[in-house]
This record gives structure tokens, sequence and C-alpha cells, in this order.
């Protein structure tokens, strides 16, 4: 494949100006991803301070260590704002930034674990293809700047995906490397958790009891003024588009949103506002609630599309994709001073999952905060094992329907840039599982997309509901 054209000037360049790397120059070629040994690629990450900006540029396989960059840089760096780094990558025409300091014109650092590499493979101009180059011209093209140790291997931040019964070890560790006290108390007193609201208690009770109808659900939602209100705001969206005027709960209930979404809307609110919502956020991050009803929404979508001999329980999908997100205010209610840290390791990061970032700062996923309180506070089964394991697509125990069906919509969301974090691929074994194909998962999401101002009010809605 020809390489691009502002890339194809610069090897001119270089060869007029040292002839011994003329030959070099002339073997760039531009290949596609899977001819592009994963450990070999690069990435540039913009970074910024009051100094100005600069580009690290660090194998995709790992993740940048922003406090080891700036110790050595003398500097405070954090994530170029993503509305600028879009600007940057629109103005050249690139689908990610060239980890080319020609052509950004900006400063750069390169981590030393290049220095091991034969040939290095930097993002071209499209996406899935790559810049294959010998690691003589990539230094030569990156000039006069500094080599440090900047990154940290994926594989050397040992996510715990398949053990929950180390969870409580890894807790208390995390909390113990933060704070000065001996972890040596139950998890409720350590983590100085909120107890099970009581609206979620009754609700709970509920949904156990055969006998339970909507009177009965009715008066539980009645009860707390604002959880009322907030159903019948629900009920009376336009998203629903409910014929004639929603009156009362009974009326949300029995006419619009039915017995099963208005009970797990219900504890999934009663739960959101027992921790608050942080104020910070990483940049250019899907904002929490609005997050979690696009995910609660696809989850119930995509349930009527599973055959029904394996479908899972429609509200039990919704209530997961809800709270699919929740570990990420237990993090920001424990650790609140190291919060911060984690919105910045995000923001740089932004090429994995901001479960390594967590894992490497504090030890910790929220996907393993979030499920262990949710054990604590006795929710269903389904709702622990989902918000457990719902990054881990091998998954194959107890309830794990409910984690496949979180980590599908999750990353089709991700694929149209909302959530947080880079879109992973399902395999091929969770669509069998499902008995879903991505076609039709696509289709599903499309219809959800062309209501997305909708969608957006509803959040807002939620969103204003915890804070009152």
């Amino acid at each position: 494949m020809a390489v691009p054209a502002a890339v194809a000037r610069l090897l001119e360049d270089y060869s007029t100006q040292r002839s011994d790397l003329a030959e070099d120059a002339a073997k760039v070629r531009e290949v596609t991803g899977k001819d592009a040994p994963t450990e070999a690629r690069v990435r540039a990450i913009m970074l910024h301070d009051e100094t100005g900006v600069l580009q690290a540029v660090i194998p995709e396989s790992t993740i940048l260590d922003l406090d080891r960059l700036n110790e050595g840089a003398g500097r405070n760096l954090r994530a170029l704002p993503l509305a600028e780094l879009d600007e940057l990558r629109k103005r050249l025409q690139w689908y990610e930034v060239p980890a080319l300091p020609d052509l950004t014109g900006c400063e750069a650092v390169i981590d030393a674990r290049l220095s091991a590499f034969e040939e290095i493979y930097l993002p071209s101009s499209e996406e899935d293809k790559y810049l294959c180059m010998s690691r003589r011209l990539f230094e030569a093209a990156m000039g006069a700047v500094k080599s440090m140790q900047i990154s940290v291997r994926l594989p050397e931040i040992a996510v715990n995906h398949n053990q929950p019964a180390k969870d409580m070890d890894q807790i208390n560790k995390a909390i113990s490397s933060f704070t000065s006290l001996r972890i040596q108390r139950r998890l409720e007193d350590t983590l100085e958790m909120p107890p099970l609201p009581e609206t979620a208690q009754r609700i709970i009770k509920l949904r156990v009891d055969p006998e339970a109808g909507i009177s009965e659900l009715a008066d539980i939602v009645e009860t707390d003024p604002s959880l009322s209100a907030q159903v019948v705001s629900w009920a009376s969206s336009s998203f629903y588009a409910a014929p004639g005027k929603i009156r009362s709960v009974h009326d949300a209930i029995v006419r619009v949103l039915g017995f099963d979404l208005v009970m797990n809307l219900s504890m999934g609110l009663a739960l959101g506002r027992t921790l608050e919502v942080p104020e910070e956020r990483g940049d250019g991050f899907t904002p929490y609630w609005e997050q979690s009803v696009w995910t609660a929404t696809l989850c119930g979508a995509l349930t009527t599309a599973i055959p029904k001999e394996r479908r899972p329980e429609f509200g039990l999908a919704y209530l997961v994709g809800l709270l699919h997100n929740f570990g990420y205010l237990v993090l920001a209610h424990v650790f609140p001073p190291h919060f911060s840290l984690i919105c910045r390791y995000s923001e740089a990061n932004r090429h994995v999952d901001s479960e390594n970032c967590e894992q490497y700062l504090l030890g910790i996923t929220r996907e393993q905060m979030g499920g262990k309180l949710m054990e604590m506070w006795n929710m269903p089964e389904e709702v622990c094992m989902a918000l457990r394991y719902q990054k881990n697509p091998y998954y194959n125990g107890d309830y794990s329907v409910y984690s496949a069906l979180l980590f599908v919509a999750t990353q089709l969301l991700r694929k149209h840039g909302i959530g947080e974090g880079p879109a992973q691929p399902a395999p091929q074994s969770v669509w069998d599982y499902l008995g879903l194909t991505r076609e039709r998962a696509e289709e599903v999401l499309q219809e959800l997309l062309s209501m997305s101002e909708d969608m957006k009010s509803l959040a807002d809605n939620l969103a204003e509901a915890t804070r009152s």
C-alpha cells in the first residue's frame, strides 16, 4: 500500500538530508492491523500544561505512567482536551494523531522500551492501517527527543477477572495502601458505605413475593415523593409517547412502563441516590446517568431480540444496565483524594480500558468494588454477577447471560462514542451464547440512536432526581 502523501514528503526530506537513511526510507510501507505485531505498534498521547503541548510516544500494549513522565520531564502534564485532540486530527486528516513530531509540530518524548524493536509500526492516516519503518529511521524522525521509561506493560497489570474470592483481599489491600488504618474490620465498616436504602429493600422483598402486584409496587414508590415524581415523569417523556396525560404511579405502571420496568427503575434510582456522582470526570467521557440510561435501554432492547429459550429476564437486564457503572461511584466515595488521578490516567490512556488504570493505581477495579457492594446489599445474584464479570466475555458461570449481555451492550455503545474506553469486539462465542448476530444487535442500537435527544432528556431527569 502507498504511504500517505505527507509521510512520503517527510521521507524524501530525510533521504535528502541523510543519505544513510535513503534505503530505510524507501522500505517504509503501509500495512493493515493484522500484519502489524501488537507489541511493536506505537501511539502518540497528546498532553499539555502551561508550558505547551507534548506528545508521548509509547507502545500500544502499554499504559502511560503520568507520574513518571511528569517527574522525568519536570512538568505537570495532563491529557489534551478531547475537543482540541479532535481538531488536531481533523487538521492533519489523520485517524489517530501521527507519532511524528514533524507532522504535529509538537515536542515529543519517546518511551525507552521502543529501542528493543527492529521495526516500529505507527498508526497511519486511516483506521487499522500502520506505517512500518526501521527503528533507525523512526529514531531519526523523532529527532533529538528525550527517551525515558514512561510506560507500564499491560501484562504487568494483573486485572482480576476470574477470582472473586480474592476481591476482599484486594479491596482491603487497596484501601490500606491509601490510609493509615489497619484494615481488619468487616468490609462494611472499612468502606463506611451507607446501608441499602429502605425503598430498595422493600422492592427486593417485593421481587420474591409471588403474590405481589401493581398496587403493592405503586404503594412503595408513592411513599417516596421524589421517586414517585420521577416514575411519572419517565412515563410522560416523549421517548414512550404515551397517549393522554399520566396522572399517577399506577397509571405509569399500567399504561406505559409495566411492572418490571418500574420496579427495576425504582431500585436503580434508589441506589443511585446513596452515593453522589462526582463532579469531576474524565474529559470527553459520557456522564454517569447518560451512560447508565443508554446501557439499560440497550440491554432491555437486546433482550427482546434474544431467542425466548435463552432470553434473560427483561427487568433484571434493564437493572444491570442501569447499575453497570455503579463501581465508578464507589471508587469516588472510597478513594476521594485519588479519584482525580484515576480520571487523569484514563484521559491519557484512552487506548485501554479504565480497569487497567484502576488496577495500576489502586490494585482494584470498579467492577470488583461494584460487584462486592451489590453482594453486601443482598441485591439479586444476577446483578452481582453481571457487574462483577461485565468485562470478561468468557465468563460462563452462574447468570453469565447477564454479564454477556452487558459486555455486548457496553462495547456496542463505545463503538458509537457512548461510555468510556475503546470498543472491544465481542468474540463469536458470546454472540452464539446469546443467540444474537452482530447485524441484529447493531440494528437494535440504531433504532435507539435515532432517539438520542429523548435518551438524553431521560438521563437529565434521572441526574436531577438523584440530586434532590
